[in-house]
């Protein structure tokens, strides 16, 4: 039996799966990753996609950073993949518990999942910075500049998390114990190089452990399963 017959069987057999993604779950959906190679580490602008997308440029630059961001995380018309619609199918038959993501572009719920913790956040959800109003996604595309709130006038940021900060630890928590009680847990779509992501795999006990990414990962010797290739090719074949 190949992988992927290995992956249906496993599937076919739980009530208890925990999926958790990242970039690479969205890319068949037309959004770049970062680390790729037409991934958004190797496009040319003035400052790295790290730097720009950090806390510390947030405060210092906020156009240049809100120019970055309309133009690379929020300029898509993205719509779910075979990757998230299966998802979402698993979880109306009652056989997965949770999704975890770091992708912060909502295609998830988009495909009708419903229990989906997202640990960098979500484009979909602005907030102002002086009163706590928020605003959707559309309200940020369409202003210049840096958005401001129609009700208080102040700087209205993004719900997603940036580098230097910390990870909301109530959904994290929530994904710890999602992951330590699966019977199957499927990564997909992630290096599992970025921590403290990465690190919540540890965290698993069961014994069906699957890797599905179209390159190998850095966790792949300790997998009970590994399939190579894109997520959503593969995943519309289970």
């Amino acid at each position: 039996m190949d992988a992927v017959g290995q992956l249906k069987q496993m599937i076919d057999e739980s009530s208890n799966i925990v999926f958790f993604g990242g970039a690479g779950v969205s890319t068949e959906s037309g959004i770049p990753d970062f680390r790729s190679v037409d991934g958004l580490y190797h496009q040319k602008y003035d400052y790295p996609p790290e730097t720009i997308l950090s806390h510390t440029f947030y405060r210092k630059k906020p156009e240049e950073f809100y120019r970055f961001y309309r133009d690379k995380l929020i300029g898509f018309e993205a719509e779910p993949n075979a990757a998230h619609r299966k998802l979402a199918e698993w979880e109306r038959e009652g056989k997965l518990k949770a999704v975890i993501t770091q992708n912060i572009d909502g295609l998830h719920q988009a495909a009708g999942s419903k229990k989906v913790l997202e640990l960098h956040g979500s484009t979909l959800r602005n907030y102002c910075e002086g009163c706590g109003k928020f605003f959707d996604v559309e309200y940020v595309r369409e202003s210049g500049g840096v958005p401001v709130c129609d009700a208080c006038g102040g700087s209205v940021k993004p719900d997603v998390v940036l580098y230097e900060e910390g990870l909301d630890q109530q959904v994290l928590s929530e994904a710890v114990s999602f992951i330590k009680n699966a019977d199957v847990l499927i990564v997909g779509g992630t290096s599992l190089v970025v921590y403290p992501a990465a690190g919540l795999i540890d965290y698993y006990t069961g014994h069906k452990l699957v890797l599905v990414n179209k390159t190998a990962t850095a966790r792949d010797d300790v997998a009970d399963l590994v399939v190579q290739g894109a997520i959503g090719e593969i995943f519309s074949r289970l």
